[in-house]
């Protein structure tokens, strides 16, 4: 499933990139809740090396998953960035 990822998801990318850490840096301080917006909430997984985030749509959990560097590309003007969903309760 696609979903298109709103204004307040570049909140969170905000926080992100103004943190201005290396991998490492994020590895030592993993947690999954660090970042909470509207309808999102996420942080990093050393074990992924990846931010983790669930959404909540129409009731049900979904999960996706974004490297640092494609964090760190992010275009927060893009009217067409989509990421893949994966159910939670398939995780």
């Amino acid at each position: 499933m696609k979903h298109f990822l709103n204004e307040d998801f570049f909140k969170i990318v905000t926080q992100i990139v103004s943190a201005n850490k290396t991998l490492d840096e994020w590895s030592e301080m993993e947690s999954d809740d660090m970042f909470q917006a509207e309808g999102y909430v996420g942080g990093f997984d050393a074990t992924e090396e990846e931010f983790c985030f669930s959404v909540f749509i129409d009731s049900f959990e979904y999960w996706f998953q974004l490297s640092l560097d494609d964090i760190l590309k992010l275009d927060y003007f893009s009217k067409s960035l989509y990421v893949d969903l994966l159910p939670a309760d398939n995780i």
